[in-house]
């Protein structure tokens, strides 16, 4: 079969203009690790004083659910890994506050705001 020249070119730039963006987005990821980067993930849950798991650490006890727990250092931080518990933070003392925030099962974030208190509960 016969694939006139003007139509092999038009595939033959496609190709290479989507080589080119995968050889782009490849580049992206091979930048190296600073110490901004987060800890690496283990089981339990675990509170940071600092924002991408930095600062002083607080190990979050997954099997006492409902307990209300305050912190001596405010969290802005947390890690997650845990098949059955999640954590909810609170910005006051005792689980108070306007408002509340939740983590999943399998969470590593930073907080919206400095959390002082938590408890844990199923996920």
């Amino acid at each position: 079969m016969f694939i006139p020249r003007v139509e092999f070119r038009a595939v033959a730039a496609a190709v290479a203009a989507a080589v080119t963006t995968a050889v782009a987005l490849i580049g992206l990821g091979a930048g190296t690790a600073n110490a901004a980067d987060w800890p690496p993930l283990r089981e339990g849950a675990y509170l940071y004083s600092g924002v991408h798991g930095t600062g002083t650490v607080s190990k979050v006890d997954l099997d006492d659910l409902g307990t209300c727990h305050t912190l001596s250092a405010s969290a802005r931080s947390v890690q997650v890994v845990s098949g059955s518990a999640s954590v909810v933070l609170y910005p006051g003392a005792g689980c108070t506050g306007a408002y509340s925030w939740a983590t999943g099962s399998l969470a590593q974030a930073d907080l919206p705001w400095a959390g002082l208190s938590y408890h844990v509960v199923p996920a």
